[in-house]
């Protein structure tokens, strides 16, 4: 499927009021292209791993609107059939409108011809191998590259294996990198895991890799569960020993039942505050006497609530860890003894 994209080029102080006028002429769901810091209430919502890198914001702005090609060549533009050059003059003339009584900008429009699988693909310019420590992520379109340590080739004690798609973690992200730091320090071959918003796996089957015993993983997007299949087998990991649950784990009876309670040895949660929060009391449920919960996801000026969360529901909290602006909290349950 070939799709005819728009790209207008505007100020961000223009942008609402540019796609507001584009709807007018039967252009919808604007992709917009700036530079503009993202609030920390976005950065919270935006809980992605593949964000690029920012760069200075210079007050313009680029707005994308894509219109599907039919096998002629020409566009549904609302209820008509234009050609490219007929859409792109509309587009003109409606930011002339805008022009008269407020500042826009360049106001040019250039148009290109995109297809699915670039819209698919796109985001993988911003995925690269990197290391956590030492260990080495790596997408399956990439070859390790060499890498010199105090003028030593390094090499990883671990190399994980991960094709994200456009859905799921990484472990490019923050909060992930802390998880996987803290994790670290907490499990034996013994331990059995409890991953909560599992998503793509990584924590999990990272775990699996470094040798724990078993693991749990629970999501609530269906999407979940070929993404963890596929970066199951991609890392060697025996299925058996990763079983995954769709469901909410905070309200669902049917996933309570099934992920058990007093099990879990380490329960995670990488999400975000508003789900930690009443997460806790049923994490705290699901783990053993001195078990322990990692939980990320958290900016900074939310740490506070979830360690009040982790008190009010029984647990000591023995750890805070930062990087960047994020930062991961980690509670124990009290043995029957304390």
């Amino acid at each position: 499927m070939k799709w005819m994209r728009f790209r207008v080029r505007t100020r961000t102080d223009a942008e609402d009021i540019v796609i507001s006028f584009m709807e007018d002429i039967g252009l919808y769901g604007a992709e917009i292209e700036d530079n503009v810091p993202l609030t920390a209430a976005e950065k919270e919502q935006m809980f992605v791993d593949i964000l690029p890198a920012g760069k200075e914001d210079d007050g313009t702005a680029v707005l994308h609107f894509y219109l599907e090609e039919t096998e002629d060549g020409r566009l549904l533009l609302g209820e008509e059939l234009c050609t490219p050059e007929e859409v792109r003059a509309r587009i003109l003339a409606k930011l002339e409108e805008i022009r008269a009584f407020t500042e826009i900008g360049d106001g040019t429009v250039s148009i290109d011809e995109t297809e699915d699988v670039d819209w698919i693909n796109n985001w993988k310019q911003y995925f690269h191998q990197f290391w956590i420590e030492d260990i080495l992520v790596i997408p399956s379109w990439e070859k390790p590259e060499t890498v010199t340590e105090d003028g030593r080739e390094k090499t990883p004690r671990l190399i994980f294996h991960i094709d994200p798609g456009t859905a799921f973690g990484t472990g490019m992200h923050e909060t992930t990198q802390l998880c996987i730091r803290e994790l670290q320090k907490y499990i034996t071959p013994d331990t059995v895991l409890l991953d909560v918003g599992t998503g793509s796996g990584i924590l999990a089957l990272l775990a699996l890799k470094l040798g724990i015993r078993s693991a749990v993983g629970t999501d609530v997007d269906p999407c979940a569960l070929p993404a963890i299949e596929e970066n199951t087998a991609s890392n060697g990991v025996d299925p058996a020993r990763f079983h995954v649950i769709l469901g909410n784990l905070i309200n669902d009876p049917a996933v309570q039942e099934e992920v058990g309670e007093g099990i879990y040895d380490v329960v995670l949660a990488n999400i975000l505050p508003d789900v930690l929060i009443p997460l806790t009391p049923r994490a705290v449920c699901c783990m053993k006497p001195g078990g322990v919960y990692i939980t990320s996801g958290i900016l900074l000026e939310r740490a506070q609530s979830v360690e009040d969360a982790m008190r009010s529901a029984g647990l000591e909290v023995v750890g805070k860890k930062e990087q960047g602006e994020w930062c991961c909290v980690i509670g124990r349950k009290r043995n029957s003894a304390g």
